[in-house]
């Protein structure tokens, strides 16, 4: 359940805004000034925050400016509340830190709608990968779990780099990195040419990605992804490595061992088979079919052709 710190000197208006988040499932924590919100704050991590501008001794401006320097509250999302609408007010309220503004007088509709698309965002921002910007393993159940609600055909690609680790030992993390970017991106940009409007694609964590299209152009996409990829991948190793086609390193014994070029593993799991009832199903299929293509060598995908 998430929590909201409402602050605002009208009792009533407190009192209203309060009942309507409370029915809307939310936890409220309802204050009437300034200073009792950092008083609040210093207690609580709540996951946005509506703030009032016209307040006596502390206006809404200075208290977002302190929740902005709030050593644990810095990035919670803020609604400003106002009676002006000019846009000189907006800009203050902006630059003081507030992400979104309700000019009063506001109905409960339009308060719901501004505080679940902030939290969303928020929650969204946060699964987000740093590396790649692409949805991280929130964003990827949530987006796996609507698709099996919806009961339409679908298929899932589950994406993961062959001897990336080595390939990181050899290279150093920052190589390591650009060999995951260059999955982000080929996948990104086949997607595009290949892939629906609709279609999703995130990064699990380290070497591992996940897309989720329409079970017609899966296969296609797995193909051209592999292409793209295993020409470019070849433009992050030295010359030498390519000659001799392997790197070699030392393991935790000091043994030598030889690990070939990079290549791209792809599990392809669709709804054309067989039901696909829930996020763990197609996680362990996925995973074994992505042993099962590790096994063969070089960039393969591996299609689950198991029917109900």
């Amino acid at each position: 359940m998430a929590q909201i710190l409402v602050v605002d000197d009208d009792r009533n208006l407190r009192k209203i805004i309060q009942a309507n988040l409370e029915l809307a499932g939310f936890e409220i924590t309802a204050v009437p000034n300034g200073a009792d919100a950092l008083r609040a704050l210093d207690s609580m991590r709540p996951d946005l925050v509506v703030l009032d501008v016209m307040m006596p001794v502390m206006d809404g401006y200075e208290v977002a400016r302190r929740i902005r320097r709030h050593r644990s509250n810095t990035h919670v999302p803020i609604i400003m509340l106002t009676a002006k609408g000019e846009v000189e007010d907006k800009l203050a309220g902006f630059e003081a830190g507030a992400d979104d503004y309700i000019t009063k007088p506001f109905g409960p509709q339009e308060l719901l709608a501004r505080v679940r698309a902030n939290i969303a965002r928020v929650e969204m921002d946060a699964s987000l990968s740093p590396l790649t910007k692409l949805p991280g393993n929130l964003a990827i159940e949530a987006e796996v779990r609507r698709r099996i609600e919806e009961a339409r055909p679908f298929a899932v690609l589950y994406m993961d780099l062959d001897n990336f680790k080595a390939f990181n030992d050899v290279y150093g993390f920052t190589h390591g990195d650009d060999a995951i970017r260059l999955v982000a991106s080929v996948t990104l940009d086949v997607v595009h040419r290949r892939g629906t409007t609709s279609d999703f694609v995130g990064h699990i964590g380290g070497d591992d990605f996940l897309i989720v299209t329409l079970p017609e152009r899966a296969e296609e996409i797995a193909r051209e992804i592999i292409a793209d990829f295993d020409r470019g991948i070849r433009e992050l190793y030295r010359p030498q490595d390519l000659r001799q086609g392997f790197i070699e390193t030392h393991d935790r014994r000091g043994a030598l061992n030889r690990y070939a070029i990079m290549s791209l593993s792809i599990a392809l799991v669709s709804s054309e088979q067989r039901s696909l009832t829930n996020y763990a199903q197609i996680g362990e299929t996925a995973a074994e079919l992505k042993r099962y293509a590790k096994s063969i060598g070089g960039s393969v995908y591996v299609k689950d052709k198991r029917r109900q």
